[in-house]
């Protein structure tokens, strides 16, 4: 069964009423909240936008047919 709740004074408070046994086992499992989702950092394409562009001499088909240039499969057209 799954309860679900936030911490407020440093305790972990469930949003509704249950009748769990004095002593019962649980394990909290923390799921991303606004503050993480505030904190989550840099996106992929803004830690990566440096790099586009950045490679020269390359073929000019080379993002379609990577696999032909890197492995030896065939071209796609």
């Amino acid at each position: 069964m799954v309860y679900r709740g936030h911490v407020r004074n440093g305790k972990i408070e469930l949003d509704e009423p249950t009748s769990l046994p004095e002593g019962s086992e649980v394990e909290v499992i923390v799921g991303p909240g606004e503050a993480e989702a505030n904190e989550a950092g840099p996106t992929l394409y803004e830690t990566l936008k440096p790099f586009i562009g950045a490679v020269d001499g390359m073929p000019e088909d080379f993002s379609v047919n990577h696999d032909h240039y890197l492995y030896g499969t065939p071209k796609r057209e």
